[in-house]
């Protein structure tokens, strides 16, 4: 029997209901005067000009998804990072919800009970298709909430003819092994800066974090907890101090140098070394550098290779009801010409295993880096007060390789507590 002979039996008073319900919260539910479902998606944009925007592309994606599934229609809004949030509070509080938000962070949301569990927007298909590290960082509290968008990864990467020039013949897999080949390239390359570490406002969260993990340490406990000035990150900042900065390895202020900055130098042959992401990779081809790829190096050689992953994520909102439009939404977004699509376009990682499969099949030069993924230790995306804390690490954390790395840890990790029972109680945990 078809759905329309089934809505036929229907008693009148269930048929009367129904339509009063729809008559009275239309609004609210997305419908438009012909019947149709209309979902509301907000996005920021990658691009850095009317050439590059992100707009164009999903416009396509929802034009192709319409043609596929009459009755539901996607309103796209694309806006700038620096805009999203404000935008998309605007919405929320004007009673106008977005039903899907894709950006940066997902927490705060979801203290707000304002979304749906990713179980509930996407198909079984779909979620085990998910890259499984990445996956586990849109959790709050063992659910699942944030569903990842695209991803990226950091790598060593060091310049080849530098090497050479300096009797180099292997990226050094270890902290020691670092400081011998700052050494040697200060010795016999003068002019060049041996190791880039950018600790600059910019992305000093990234740089540390990168470097507190290699050395057994990390912002935030396994049960969530900040743990900035544990004693790991004591130790690693302090060697970062006496062993880079002070022996004039690295830049004499880190504090002040942006990642933009490091990563122009390398791609003009000023920088020897320093961690890197794949559009790094991308400026260096253009420049020609002879560069190589490696694991980020270890605290020594009995440690674990580890890396540092960042991730965009993808929310679905419960305020208007469309669990099962968004859900067959979220299916057309995740199909694997659309990830590869997007993740070729910004040189980011896909977050489907297809689209990985194909991409590190196909010549994408981005192996090594989905490769790095599997040991990759993600921000505390789930923490409500990590927009806070990440601000102050970008501001502050460059004080930790000057003379007081202890006390500036200290000074961060009683900020960070603070932002977090703050967070705690404005959402009532």
């Amino acid at each position: 029997m078809s759905s329309a002979a089934r809505r036929s039996f229907l008693p009148s008073t269930a048929l009367a209901v129904t339509a009063a319900l729809l008559l009275s919260g239309c609004g609210a539910l997305g419908l438009g005067e012909d019947g149709d479902v209309t979902l509301k998606l907000v996005a920021p944009d990658y691009g850095t000009n009317r050439a590059t925007s992100t707009e164009p592309y999903w416009q396509e994606l929802a034009k192709g998804f319409e043609t596929a599934n009459p009755g539901i229609k996607v309103e796209v809004e694309v806006v700038p990072w620096t805009d999203i949030d404000t935008r998309v509070a605007e919405l929320i509080k004007s009673g106008k919800s977005p039903d899907l938000v894709q950006t940066g962070g997902y927490a705060d949301h979801v203290a707000a009970g304002r979304l749906y569990p990713a179980g509930d927007v996407l198909t079984i298909e779909t979620q085990a298709n998910m890259l499984a590290s990445i996956s586990q960082a849109g959790q709050v509290l063992g659910s699942q909430y944030g569903i990842p968008f695209t991803t990226s990864s950091r790598l060593f990467f060091y310049n080849k003819a530098i090497f050479e020039k300096a009797g180099l013949t292997a990226p050094p897999a270890t902290w020691d092994e670092l400081v011998k080949a700052a050494k040697k390239i200060k010795e016999k390359v003068p002019g060049v800066t041996p190791y880039g570490l950018p600790l600059g406002p910019e992305e000093a969260q990234a740089e540390g974090l990168m470097w507190a993990t290699s050395g057994g340490g990390g912002f935030a406990d396994d049960a969530g907890n900040y743990s900035i000035d544990s004693e790991a990150n004591q130790k690693t900042f302090d060697w970062l101090r006496t062993s880079l900065v002070n022996p004039g390895l690295t830049y004499k202020d880190p504090g002040a140098v942006n990642r933009a900055t490091a990563f122009e130098e390398f791609a003009a042959g000023k920088v020897a070394m320093l961690n890197g992401h794949p559009q790094l990779a991308l400026n260096s081809d253009k420049a020609n550098v002879p560069y190589g790829t490696a694991p980020l190096p270890r605290k020594d050689a009995q440690g674990k290779a580890s890396s540092m992953g960042v991730a965009d994520w993808m929310m679905a909102f419960k305020a208007n009801g469309h669990r099962a439009e968004i859900k067959k939404f979220l299916s057309h977004v995740y199909q694997k010409e659309n990830v590869i699509k997007f993740a070729s376009m910004y040189n980011l990682l896909p977050v489907t295993q297809d689209a990985r499969e194909e991409m590190a099949a196909s010549g994408h030069n981005i192996k090594p880096f989905l490769d790095a993924l599997t040991n990759a230790r993600f921000y505390p995306y789930g923490e409500t007060s990590w927009d806070r804390v990440s601000g102050l690490l970008k501001k502050q954390l460059g004080g930790a390789v000057k003379n007081d790395g202890q006390g500036v840890l200290s000074g961060l990790q009683g900020a960070a507590a603070e932002a977090a029972e703050q967070s705690r109680r404005t959402s009532g945990g």
